[in-house]
């Protein structure tokens, strides 16, 4: 239910910033040609044309505000940072709005229109996300709301639940106690009594939801618990003991009234999505090194002029399905052998790296040809970061589930490097951050990336 309150939450938000994005743009078109402020009263442009272009942008505003974690359940901003991220959010819509206009040669639009719509949807979206976050968390932070939950088990399950309830109050729980067999020896005063004394409890506590977190030897017990709070009305919630096994969102199967969990349920195994993601990938790449290609044009000429050697360099990967690709970049280091390459880190002084080389690594400039390797389809625009065999070898008995980031395409950026975990940095936060996103992949995910990768630049101080 929790899960299904944040869903409703955001779509809650996506519409009063829709409404905002049009009151905006009314209130815009007002000013401008309805009152003396900025004009003469005569109007030049009909509604409709003015609000064409903010109707088709719509989506594109949506989409930028979920690339800046406005509609982010798990964050909470202060007034300060909210706005920030707001106006932040505007600019670039602004610019992709300016940027349309200009490529479809629409002249006929009212500049000052634009600029009060601006200022007045910063405004007006800043102040009602401000309210509207105000009055949540008002609500979700009155115990008259919150639901009396009592929890079975106490254990390191049960403990690390009441501190994620205790934290997030938001999510409406109030832990009343625990019920557990070690009661009679344990000195804890939040312990209530034996579980023996459920029916009790749930009536002189008045509870609403009672959590079961037993240990497997005590999963015996599980039927009796269920059958005494249905009976008394209360609604049951189970945190099972192997959950520490299977993913965050198990994905759930039957087989004729027989049901499944698969353990890792990876969305792209749909070939409907996967076809979508391919699909994102080719038109993606094509635009891309359109756009890149002066860049990339100069970038050859400057690593052939500044070193001997090839333009491009091709190191083998390992991709989708552990099968080996050869992945290609600029050459930003001396040219070396096999044996010099395939078990060394690149460090910060590193002597290889040449001094154009050095720049393109910083500006990131030297992963531009791996969009042809997305073209070949050894790799995707987003997907986890492939290494090295050496490296693969070493990590997959060292990182527990370190393989199951090759289940899903390689990709040139990702979830772990726009959260900043790129070049020297933890490879078992990078997994973390792997595992999350395919487990978790949506096409909006995939743009989510992009985009951050676009606002958040492509300079990073840990790419050596």
């Amino acid at each position: 239910m929790v899960k299904e309150n944040q869903k409703s939450l955001v779509r809650l938000k996506i519409v009063i910033d829709g409404l905002m994005l049009f009151a905006s743009f009314l209130i815009a078109y007002y000013l401008r040609f309805y009152t003396d402020i900025i004009s003469e009263g005569i109007i030049v442009f009909s509604l409709w044309e003015s609000i064409l272009p903010i109707i088709v942008s719509l989506p594109i505003y949506l989409i930028i505000y979920q690339g800046l974690d406005l509609y982010n359940t798990k964050r909470h901003f202060g007034v300060f940072e909210m706005s920030i991220r707001v106006i932040r959010s505007n600019v670039f819509g602004m610019l992709v709005i300016v940027l349309a206009l200009y490529l479809l040669k629409v002249i006929d639009f009212s500049r000052w229109t634009l600029a009060l719509f601006f200022v007045i949807n910063c405004i007006l979206t800043s102040t009602s996300r401000v309210i509207f976050q105000s009055v949540w968390f008002h609500r979700a932070y009155d115990e008259k709301n919150a639901k009396r939950c009592l929890i079975i088990g106490y254990n390191d399950i049960s403990k690390q639940m009441a501190d994620k309830l205790g934290v997030r109050k938001e999510w409406g729980y109030q832990v009343i106690g625990y019920l557990d067999e070690m009661a009679s020896v344990d000195n804890e005063k939040h312990i209530l009594g034996t579980i023996d004394t459920l029916e009790r409890h749930l009536i002189s506590h008045s509870i609403d939801v009672v959590i079961i977190t037993l240990n497997d030897a005590d999963y015996m017990k599980l039927g009796e618990i269920i059958s005494i709070c249905e009976k008394a009305g209360v609604k049951t919630q189970i945190v099972p003991y192997y959950y520490k096994y299977i993913p965050n969102k198990p994905y759930m199967d039957d087989l004729d009234g027989i049901p499944i969990i698969d353990t890792r349920h990876v969305p792209l195994d749909n070939f409907i999505k996967r076809a979508l993601k391919r699909g994102f990938d080719v038109i993606f790449s094509i635009i891309a090194l359109t756009l890149a290609s002066p860049v990339m044009i100069l970038s050859a000429i400057l690593v052939k002029s500044t070193s001997k050697g090839p333009v491009f360099y091709k190191q083998e990967r390992v991709g989708l399905n552990r099968k080996p690709f050869m992945m290609l970049k600029f050459r930003s280091m001396v040219v070396q052998t096999k044996e010099e390459e395939q078990d060394k880190w690149t460090t910060q002084n590193d002597p290889r790296k040449t001094k154009w080389g050095s720049f393109m690594r910083k500006s990131s400039i030297d992963e531009l040809p791996q969009f042809i390797n997305v073209l070949k389809g050894d790799m995707s625009v987003v997907g986890p970061r492939p290494e090295r065999p050496f490296f693969v070898e070493q990590f997959k008995d060292e990182i527990p589930k370190y393989m199951i980031k090759h289940q899903v395409r390689p990709g040139i950026t990702g979830w772990a490097q726009v959260n900043g975990w790129r070049g020297d940095t933890s490879i078992h936060k990078r997994i973390e951050c792997d595992l999350y996103y395919i487990e978790n992949w949506k096409f909006s995910f995939d743009i989510k990336i992009v985009l951050l990768t676009v606002f958040k630049g492509f300079i990073n101080r840990n790419a050596y």
